[in-house]
């Protein structure tokens, strides 16, 4: 990793010390012109993202390191594992009051759970984009970058977990979900609701998150170097039940269902999930819908069956947590209590 020479400004006795882990995505993305939707991901460096944004200097003492690239639908769990590592070293360093993560919007809430339960300190970490690339006319990229340094340095910020700072919003890892493909608002928290707001720098808080996080986290990627294998199959009108079969004979040791609805699936899927879980397949129950809660045994005996309720994180999050919690051995009471818990 190459870490930025420290940016001109005031001296480091009055200046938080922020450093950018930059992973590539859209607010380094590149187009042949400033008007055009087409666009490569991950074209600039984390030092050439810094000089873009002029300001930066009079909120904190900003230091960039190049982690990865990619564009966010090329995200792996070596780089986030190999991500959370690093921010955890980094944070143990007295002089580093947050962390700023730059991030594709596409696996950016999966990224941000991921740090939201394997980060183990309280400092800010933040984490922000773009949807539209750096040469774009109107880029929101730079003024993302600038707010996400902001809070990172925000005193304020600690204790309320991985925060994604996007469109003057501040959400917390647990809620957020990307909701449009293009649109500069895509990102929203439908169940709990926003962080706060930061505007120019300025911040404002609205609560802090309910659910455990970061250094109040049971969970440790310390000596780990891939994550078990975990499935999200999508529920759908006369969905096959083979697709179980798929997964198990796969080696997924678990699986997810983006159910209908409250986490519902046709009988015949159900019938087979259920006799995955007899061979000890973890059964999770999500739902495909924006935004609720999937209920333990409203309409799916899920005693009897096997299964997890997945109660508020989506799909993609409901993944996450079931991948770090196979790391150990758990009951069924103890994943499912994991589940209300995170």
């Amino acid at each position: 990793m190459t870490v930025h020479e420290k940016m001109p400004g005031k001296s480091e006795s009055t200046h938080a010390r922020v450093v950018i882990l930059a992973t590539g995505g859209t607010i380094a993305g590149k187009a042949a012109s400033g008007t055009q939707a087409g666009y490569e991901s991950g074209q600039m460096t984390i030092t050439s993202m810094i000089e873009a944004v002029p300001g930066l200097a009079d909120l904190a003492d900003v230091l960039g390191e190049q982690v990865a690239n990619v564009g966010s639908q090329d995200m792996t769990f070596a780089i986030m594992i190999a991500l959370v590592k690093r921010i955890n070293a980094l944070l143990a360093d007295d002089t580093i009051r947050g962390v700023v993560v730059t991030h594709g919007t596409d696996t950016m809430e999966e990224t941000a759970f991921f740090l939201n339960l394997t980060v183990v300190s309280g400092k800010p970490v933040v984490m922000t984009g773009a949807m539209r690339p750096a040469t774009a006319v109107s880029a929101d990229g730079p003024l993302n970058l600038y707010n996400a340094v902001a809070v990172a340095a925000d005193p304020q910020a600690a204790g309320r977990g991985v925060l994604v700072v996007m469109n003057d919003r501040i959400h917390g890892a647990h809620s957020l979900t990307k909701t449009d493909t293009t649109s500069v608002e895509t990102f929203l928290s439908p169940i709990n609701g926003l962080i706060g707001t930061v505007m120019y720098g300025k911040t404002r808080y609205f609560r802090r998150p309910l659910r455990r996080h970061t250094a109040t986290s049971s969970f440790s990627v310390a000596g780990i170097t891939s994550l078990p294998r975990v499935d999200i199959l999508y529920a759908c009108a006369d969905m096959p039940p083979d697709l179980i079969d798929c997964s198990v004979s796969k080696g997924a040791q678990g699986i997810v269902i983006a159910g209908d609805g409250n986490g519902n699936m046709n009988r015949e899927t159900i019938l087979r999930a259920a006799q995955a879980a007899e061979q000890g397949i973890i059964i999770v129950r999500s739902s495909r819908v924006p935004s609720g809660t999937v209920g333990r045994n409203v309409e799916i005996d899920d005693d009897r069956l096997g299964f997890i309720a997945s109660d508020e994180l989506n799909p993609a999050k409901a993944r996450i947590l079931l991948m770090l919690a196979l790391l150990k051995k758990r009951s069924m009471e103890e994943l499912q209590q994991l589940y209300y818990s995170y």
